[in-house]
């Protein structure tokens, strides 16, 4: 059962920090959770929230700083966290703005061509089943998740549609019908966020293939 660091390690760390996926690193996870919006240069940058309100001491939208200024308040590059993280696990992009798919996705394209990076260690998410569209057209090879917090069976209807590798849940939708059905389908089950022990305890009896949680290393 693979162990995937939640915006890192953000139980311990600020989310989606350079700080918070090295300490996920230390403590072996196998794989992190990152979020991707757009800068104003048009730069795929690390962050959930589509303002900096909560995560900085600044306010405003992400796409009305460039990556320079958002580097300025802590925010990195989805080039620079890659470059940390140096395949010492693999790098689940959630991407929340569909207008930088096409840039991660030349990213992450790069990586593999380039810096030879195995296409398994940079899978790309989202819960816009149109960016995952969008991914599957500019490079059919990527591995997608499919993401959903209200129906895994409509998340299962479309990974079918686009050929996805996974299937990202939130934990309490599973059910054993639909877990045996995605597994019957071929697709990897990596549920979100489960931090609980009691929590944990109740997913993994459903043996699933990961699990994405703000503390890995109690996974």
């Amino acid at each position: 059962m693979l162990k995937i660091g939640h915006r890192g390690a953000k139980g311990y760390v600020a989310e989606n920090t350079l700080a918070s996926f090295e300490h996920a690193i230390k403590l072996g996870c196998d794989g992190i959770e990152l979020d991707v919006q757009y800068s104003k240069d048009e730069v795929p940058v690390v962050i959930h929230d589509v303002t900096v309100n909560r995560t900085t001491s600044a306010k405003g939208k992400v796409s009305d700083f460039t990556a320079a200024e958002l580097s300025n308040l802590g925010i990195s590059s989805l080039v620079d966290v890659l470059t940390l993280v140096d395949e010492k696990c693999f790098v689940n992009i959630e991407i929340k703005n569909l207008f930088a798919t096409a840039e991660v996705v030349k990213i992450v394209s790069e990586f593999i061509k380039v810096r030879n990076w195995n296409p398994n260690l940079l899978p790309i998410s989202s819960f816009d089943f149109e960016v995952l569209r969008k991914v599957k057209n500019l490079n059919p090879q990527l591995f997608l998740g499919v993401l959903t917090e209200d129906s895994i069976a409509k998340a299962l209807i479309f990974a079918l549609e686009i050929k996805a590798y996974a299937i990202h849940p939130e934990f309490k939708l599973l059910k054993n019908e639909i877990v045996l059905e995605i597994k019957k389908n071929k697709f990897k089950i990596f549920p979100f966020t489960v931090n609980h022990p009691e929590d944990l305890t109740f997913v993994k009896n459903f043996l699933v293939d990961g699990i994405i949680s703000d503390f890995p290393d109690k996974i």
